[in-house]
């Protein structure tokens, strides 16, 4: 016979069942990244196209994945989140794809001086053999493509403006990747190695005279308070960098397939918002120095012309030099034109 308050108990649970069930249902992802915070609508763009994703994969799996964004390194720093992507600590960052060049050296040519020298050029990767390649290779090491995203970028500077190779002669500065400070310091620069969310207190504190990184940066990082020059992307550019949102691949596999896919969806979308809104932050960087009445550059073909042959002669002999696997995967860069 069945007591009064087992009855009871077990109508209690009949009742809450469903609601438990949906509960139990819902999945919240983190993803982290550096840059600083705003809203769906306004801020960095890399902060907002986090925003945007996560809405709408919201909104496509009807509530059963949610997300919790972490911008700023709030939740764990810079370069620790491509080995807690890996291991499967962290769910998604968007991450500039060269600071994982340390544990994974073909993520290097995501920052390869001159190798990519426009957005079209670039957007060819994702589908092209070395895209392909790349993607392989980072599954292979635990983390997953999601969102392919190029910026382009410049140079600011506390002193005289960057235009060529000599410029940096005896210059403290950041290049962003390993390539690309072998290229500064076959100029003569020193070189310094920090995220670029650090730029601005380098340059403070007199670590830093100059810093290469995405015109996006240069803005959200409040750089023109200290700098004098800017060295634009307008008319071609030296910096660009692959900047993908990723995602560990152990989380991945560990969704439905359904859910895979909307991810993959909405990934997909999200790359035509990043173009259009890198390709702003270029000119909106130029009008904000000419607006404070600072120097602004813009380079000429010869100029461009000769940080690729510094870039063929350094950096890219460098990175072919490290194994036959390298070597192959420069050259299918190489031949996205």
């Amino acid at each position: 016979m069945i007591s009064r308050r087992a009855f009871i108990g077990g109508a209690a649970l009949s009742i809450a069942a469903p609601g438990l069930l949906r509960a139990q249902g819902v999945r919240t992802l983190k993803i982290s990244h550096q840059f600083p915070g705003g809203t769906i609508d306004q801020g960095d763009f890399r902060d907002r196209l986090v925003r945007r994703f996560a809405a709408e994969v919201e909104k496509r799996t009807n509530g059963a994945l949610k997300f919790e964004i972490y911008p700023g390194s709030s939740l764990m720093k810079t370069f620790a989140q491509f080995s807690a992507l890996r291991k499967g600590a962290l769910d998604f960052s968007l991450y500039p794809l060269p600071y994982a060049g340390s544990e994974v050296q073909a993520l290097n040519l995501g920052l390869m001086p001159l190798l990519v020298t426009s957005y079209e050029q670039g957007a060819k990767w994702k589908d092209a053999p070395i895209g392909q390649s790349l993607s392989k290779i980072a599954e292979s090491k635990g983390v997953k493509f999601i969102t392919w995203v190029w910026q382009a970028g410049g140079a600011a500077s506390l002193k005289k403006a960057i235009r060529v190779p000599d410029d940096v002669k005896g210059l403290k500065i950041r290049g962003g990747s390993r390539e690309f400070d072998l290229m500064l310091t076959a100029a003569g620069a020193q070189v310094s190695t920090m995220p670029s969310n650090e730029i601005y207190l380098g340059m403070q504190t007199g670590a830093l005279d100059a810093a290469l990184t995405s015109s996006t940066s240069l803005i959200s990082f409040r750089v023109e308070e200290l700098c004098n020059s800017i060295t634009t992307a307008r008319t071609g550019a030296i910096w660009f960098m692959c900047e993908p949102l990723l995602m560990s691949k152990d989380i991945f596999d560990s969704l439905p397939a359904d859910q895979q896919k909307i991810i993959l969806d909405v990934g997909q979308e999200m790359e035509w918002f990043g173009t259009v809104e890198a390709k702003k932050d270029d000119e909106a960087i130029a009008k904000l120095y000419a607006g404070l009445n600072k120097t602004v550059v813009d380079l000429k073909p010869e100029e461009l012309a000769a940080w690729s042959k510094l870039a063929e002669e350094t950096a890219w002999k460098d990175f072919a030099s490290k194994s036959t696997e390298a070597a192959e995967l420069l050259a299918s860069a190489r031949a996205v034109s």
